[in-house]
């Protein structure tokens, strides 16, 4: 397909912060921009990232739920901006935006699967910023486009919902049915189908959803039992994952989070973790050495309260790149 109609480079006036600090202090004078029309991309460090935006909400829309998130890469890359860098051994693209001006979600998601594959197979590390949670179809598109059956696969979601609603028997694809999708292209191709969730809740899910969840063998963790302190069961659930899986791809919506840290999200839940539910085996994942790609969703920016989630966003994905090693 023609993803360059759907492609804006990158913006440099995002990426601003203190003119009086050293050279390559913070994101803001290290991150390099990558116009995907003009350049092909070229892995520069033995770990490389490439930052792109989804800037799409049309699967929220579809879901009836708080739009706004097309917003969330820029307000997300702003922060992040004034963050401290604290490794030049590691390189970081801004590589542009995928967007979806005209509903079709499902044209914005291939455009965005083609850029995936482009990047993974340059061994630069996609890290997509959305947008809403059908960034995870787009995104696996990609992944599939490179990485074959035969290598297993591991998806951990850091989410307060499965996303597994069925698209039978006319619901349209949108951001709640996105691993459902993922599922039915692992069933079409023979994929061993590993998906994993961390943050799950009674109150955010149907029971059809608990009943699909078991039917796929979804393996997951309540918010609940974190809440209570069990650390070292999600120690042994992430382990589990890299284990078992030759390369990962990891999923993180801001909606796992309280609305304490995360009030500007698609969906908001009462009951949501705390940050550091999440650090400890968000880092575990990243020191893996068995993650390609990441994706962050469901920022609403005009729902934020003194930019706390882009804060949180930009913190998580300062981590991610802190922590993560390369695939050896």
């Amino acid at each position: 397909m023609n993803w360059e109609s759907r492609y804006l480079p990158p913006n440099p006036t995002i990426w601003q912060g203190q003119a009086d600090i050293p050279d390559g202090s913070c994101f803001f004078q290290h991150v390099r921009l990558l116009d995907l029309l003009a350049h092909k991309p070229q892995k520069t460090a033995p770990i490389t990232f490439a930052l792109l935006g989804f800037k799409c909400e049309e699967g929220v829309e579809r879901d009836l739920g708080r739009t706004g998130a097309s917003e969330g890469p820029i307000a997300i890359r702003q922060q992040l901006a004034k963050l401290p860098f604290q490794n030049a051994q590691i390189h970081c693209y801004d590589a542009g935006n995928i967007v979806c001006i005209d509903h079709d979600m499902e044209q914005s998601q291939r455009a965005l699967s083609e850029v995936v594959a482009t990047l993974l197979s340059q061994n630069i590390r996609p890290l997509i910023i959305g947008g809403g949670h059908e960034i995870a179809f787009g995104h696996y598109l990609g992944i599939a486009k490179v990485y074959p059956p035969a290598r297993r696969l591991g998806i951990l979601n850091f989410d307060s919902h499965f996303d597994l609603q069925s698209l039978k028997p006319i619901h349209r694809p949108s951001a709640t049915t996105a691993f459902y999708q993922i599922a039915e292209a692992h069933r079409a191709e023979q994929r061993h189908f590993d998906y994993n969730c961390i943050g799950i809740q009674h109150v955010g899910n149907i029971r059809h959803s608990f009943d699909t969840a078991k039917q796929l063998n979804t393996k997951f963790m309540l918010a609940d039992e974190l809440h209570q302190g069990l650390s070292e069961k999600c120690y042994d659930f992430v382990d589990r994952i890299i284990d078992e899986n030759e390369v990962i791809y990891t999923s993180l919506s801001l909606d796992v989070f309280s609305p304490a840290f995360a009030p500007g999200v698609s969906s908001i839940n009462p009951l949501g973790l705390y940050p550091w539910h999440v650090i400890p085996p968000l880092r575990q994942i990243a020191a893996s050495g068995k993650v390609i790609c990441y994706d962050i969703a469901e920022h609403v920016p005009r729902y934020d309260i003194d930019h706390r989630t882009a804060k949180l966003a930009a913190s998580l994905i300062y981590d991610i790149i802190h922590h993560h090693h390369e695939i050896e």
